[in-house]
């Protein structure tokens, strides 16, 4: 066994000391990107990530193995996980799940380590798990190729439009894998129940608009090649890749916040940017020049039933 794949390097972090076995391994052959680049990644974006992971339970996309070998879906922290990494214990049907909550960077290496290549966030923050602070809208290419993606940004217009006519922001931000998300962020006054139900709503509305285009049909082989609306991610435990998370995908691609001015840019992919690349935008948060407070869906909901009756009865 060569040495680069047994010696291990230690990294300080928040008065913690990780250790980080194996730094030397690929953890991305076709790209050789090793687990030490993941770690350093991890580091360097750490000021932006944290505060998006903060508080909330996850679930480990972990590939020890590197990307081809099989992935291990983790939502219980062994328990050999140290101490520091906080907990959180959850209800599921028939049971409960101890999740790791990733609060600090330390945590955040420690992850990387394990060959965590993606951590997915719940929608929802530990302390009040039934009631999500973010609602998505998952947005994927009805076909592939350059027309596909086309379809999604212009559905992401779309869909920020009518976001807009309810008096909601809606962030953007491509997933690193096919397609982008976009995120209402909520005041967590609503539960899962309702912010699913006006999800599906505005999602009927705009099939409804542009019935050629869109569809909420979950069916594939009902879609008749246009663009479905996916709401599914918001429900209780259910996650969704962490912005600024890299991806187990060739080249290394990374879940990037954008704004809307940036849907124009001819250059926009799914998995432009990487973990080799990513370091360019840290300069600017797109996210910062929008009012990303927690919304209510209160009146936003009364909003949307006025113009799907109206509209409606056009």
């Amino acid at each position: 066994m060569s040495e680069k794949r047994t010696d291990a390097r230690n990294v300080r972090s928040g008065g913690r000391t990780v250790r980080i076995s194996r730094p030397g391994k690929e953890l991305f052959p076709g790209d050789g990107i090793t687990k030490w680049d993941l770690v350093e990644y991890y580091r360097s974006v750490s000021r932006r990530i944290i505060p998006q992971l903060r508080g909330r339970p996850l679930m480990m996309e972990r590939h020890p193995d590197g990307i081809g070998g099989k992935p291990l879906m983790q939502k219980n922290a062994p328990g050999y996980f140290p101490d520091w990494v906080r907990r959180a214990v959850l209800p599921k049907e028939g049971g409960e799940v101890v999740h790791v909550v990733c609060d600090n960077t330390a945590t955040l290496l420690y992850l990387a380590d394990q060959a965590c290549v993606t951590p997915h966030r719940w929608l929802s923050r530990a302390d009040r798990p039934d009631h999500p602070d973010r609602l998505v809208f998952d947005l994927d290419p009805p076909s592939s190729g350059e027309s596909g993606f086309e379809e999604v940004r212009w559905t992401a217009r779309r869909c920020r439009g009518l976001l807009g006519e309810l008096g909601l922001p809606g962030l953007l931000m491509t997933t690193g894998s096919r397609g982008l998300h976009v995120i209402v962020p909520l005041d967590r006054r609503a539960d899962f129940d309702t912010v699913r139900s006006f999800a599906r709503d505005a999602a009927d509305l705009l099939a409804a608009r542009h019935p050629d285009r869109l569809t909420t049909e979950p069916r594939k082989a009902n879609r008749r090649g246009r663009l479905y609306l996916d709401i599914q991610r918001n429900a209780y435990a259910q996650t969704a890749v962490t912005p600024y998370a890299v991806r187990a995908r060739p080249g290394a691609p990374v879940a990037t916040p954008i704004d809307g001015r940036e849907l124009d840019d001819p250059e926009l992919r799914s998995d432009r940017w990487t973990l080799r690349t990513l370091r360019e935008r840290l300069a600017d948060d797109p996210w910062a020049r929008t009012d990303t407070r927690g919304r209510s869906l209160r009146a936003p909901r009364e909003r949307l039933k006025r113009l799907a009756e109206g509209e409606g009865e056009g």
